[in-house]
């Protein structure tokens, strides 16, 4: 029996997307928590819990975009010819935001709330862009002979439009949830007090999503609502309630890094869900990772690389948060 390259590579680039929500989600969430936050001070003591690590984090991003052009080939032609809109559109939102995060700490006092406004744009901008090609995505693609046959806009529907709110909601409780861990003092407790609501706003979110997806998609419904597949998938919503409501537990008490791993879990069951909802199936709603597939010398050769590279990208990420632990207290950090 072979070796099944297709399957892998799809493990490689589902994890590498799950590591860019879960690290550039709260680096987003900052940006998105911006307008809630008015002190200058508080604002700078937010961008410095992620100055040291921010652009890293994006690493996983074009991890993702780079092995599904050499693994899935199709699938890369097909997404991004459909999904060019929402895809620049986030891009321009990372660039525009990153500029902003630079330039804010050098700025004059009278430029100062401009990169302010420019750094939340841009993050809420990137979030939207990202969600909305979540939601796309999800509802599928019109291929025929191999090539995207949809139109433009395809991408632009009610429940895309919904999945770019729901995602900047996500990004919302990342964001609070790292800087309760990260602060203390009133910023901390401002923090505890918006995750509170964004955290059963992304209940809400997920529970939408999880009605909406079957109810428009008979494959996907068939998939949760079968037999024995009801039996094995149930636990998947009782964990993010059960997680949900330990999240709101700690938010109550004087936990720091309680609140941040909860949403990373309920973050993950919301992704595996998705897995469960749309496998293995790479262009929804029909064309599957081995139909995508490059050829296997093609596979074979990428993967060496991705296997040789990825541990590396591992290692410094985890030494770089292992070097910039602990709180960031006001006027410290680093710029």
């Amino acid at each position: 029996m072979g070796i099944d390259l297709p399957l892998i590579w799809a493990i490689i680039i589902g994890f590498g997307l799950m590591m860019y929500v879960i690290m550039d989600g709260f680096d987003l969430g900052i940006g998105i928590l911006f307008p809630f936050v008015t002190s200058r001070e508080d604002r700078d003591t937010m961008v410095n819990t992620v100055a040291p690590v921010w652009d890293g984090n994006e690493t996983w991003l074009v991890l993702g975009g780079a092995a599904l052009l050499a693994a899935f080939p199709l699938a890369y032609s097909v997404i991004l010819s459909a999904l060019y809109l929402p895809l620049v559109l986030m891009l321009a939102g990372l660039i525009w935001r990153g500029v902003a995060f630079e330039f804010r700490f050098k700025a004059d006092e009278a430029h100062k709330p401009f990169w302010d406004k420019a750094f939340a744009w841009g993050s809420y901008i990137a979030t939207f862009s990202q969600g909305v090609s979540l939601g796309a995505f999800i509802n599928g693609f019109e291929v025929t002979n191999g090539a995207y046959s949809g139109g433009l806009l395809d991408w632009l529907t009610p429940f895309s439009l919904f999945t770019g709110v729901g995602l900047l909601v996500a990004y919302a409780l990342l964001g609070s949830t790292w800087l309760v861990m990260k602060t203390e003092g009133p910023l901390q407790q401002r923090m505890k007090d918006l995750a509170r609501p964004v955290t059963l706003g992304l209940l809400a979110v997920v529970i939408v999503v999880s009605v909406w997806t079957p109810l428009a998609h008979a494959p996907v419904a068939d998939r949760w609502f079968s037999l024995p597949n009801m039996i094995f998938f149930a636990p998947v919503p009782v964990l993010v309630l059960l997680a949900t409501l330990a999240t709101l537990r700690t938010l109550q008490r004087d936990a720091h890094a309680a609140p941040f791993l909860l949403a990373l879990v309920m973050l993950f069951l919301g992704y595996s869900g998705l897995g469960i909802s749309l496998w293995p199936n790479i262009i929804p709603p029909s064309i599957s990772i081995w139909d995508a597939a490059a050829p296997p010398q093609s596979m074979g050769f990428t993967l060496v690389g991705a296997l040789f590279i990825i541990p590396f990208i591992l290692a410094y990420t985890a030494w770089s948060y292992y070097v910039f632990r602990g709180k960031v207290r006001p006027g410290e950090g680093y710029h």
